[in-house]
């Protein structure tokens, strides 16, 4: 009986193609059309490992890791000065989904800076933020806002302790004025105090003291009005 031989199937020829195109492990720089370039690892034809990308509409620059195409872990992203045209550092740290997440320091434009944990791009949770006049806040964010409990430093020495709510001092806070040498201990809302006591505070070491000192409170009872109101209170307990 003869044997019959049957031709092995093969794929067709541009399944072999779109195979050996496929972008895996280490590459040297790839092209895109619109003239961005990338170099480091891949993973079924996405970024996806060590790998650095560049831009060429802005010449921005990131550096670190990547995950299923997104900036994803630890990196550095910089950018050109329109004037020198070197590279400056914006930002360093973690990314989530490409948005900083995690822990990084960001760089601004006007001299800033800001050292904490990110959220979807944003500032949110423990920081430390640094203003171009001299003052320092350190504490709690919100979607970017200075929200929950946190410190902020003048740069006279002046600080508050307290809440916040939306970038203002809100909720129970103190107020150090140690330029004057006195203290404000009070209810905050929407950055005005609404209530609270103020003392002197260190006076005698203050550099510009207040003219006056405050009065201390001494509380008069010439009528024993307290004394009878305090011997009817413990009546009524026992």
């Amino acid at each position: 009986m003869p044997v019959i031989k049957y031709p092995r199937v093969r794929d067709p020829l541009f399944y072999e193609w779109d195979r050996k195109a496929q972008k895996c492990g280490l590459r040297h720089t790839i092209y895109a059309v619109n003239g961005d370039q990338y170099t480091g690892e891949w993973l079924d034809n996405l970024k996806h490992g060590k790998g650095t990308q560049i831009w060429k509409n802005t010449g921005a620059i990131y550096s670190g890791d990547w995950k299923f195409g997104k900036r994803d872990g630890y990196g550095s992203y910089s950018i050109p000065d329109p004037v020198t045209k070197e590279y400056k550092r914006v930002y360093t740290g973690w990314w989530e989904n490409d948005r900083r997440g995690g822990r990084g320091m960001f760089f601004y434009p006007n001299g800033e800076c800001y050292d904490g944990e990110w959220s979807d791009g944003l500032r949110s949770g423990w920081g430390k933020m640094q203003y171009k006049d001299g003052s320092v806040y350190e504490g709690q964010w919100l979607a970017d806002q200075p929200d929950g409990q946190g410190v902020l430093r003048l740069p006279n020495g002046n600080r508050y302790e307290g809440g916040w709510k939306d970038g203002k001092k809100h909720g129970p806070g103190k107020y150090f004025y140690l330029d004057k040498g006195q203290q404000l201990e009070g209810i905050w809302v929407a950055d005005i105090p609404k209530c609270g006591v103020l003392v002197d505070f260190g006076r005698d070491n203050a550099p510009a003291p207040s003219q006056y000192p405050l009065p201390e409170i001494e509380l008069h009872d010439p009528a024993g009005v307290l004394a009878e109101a305090r011997a009817m209170f413990d009546d009524s307990h026992n």
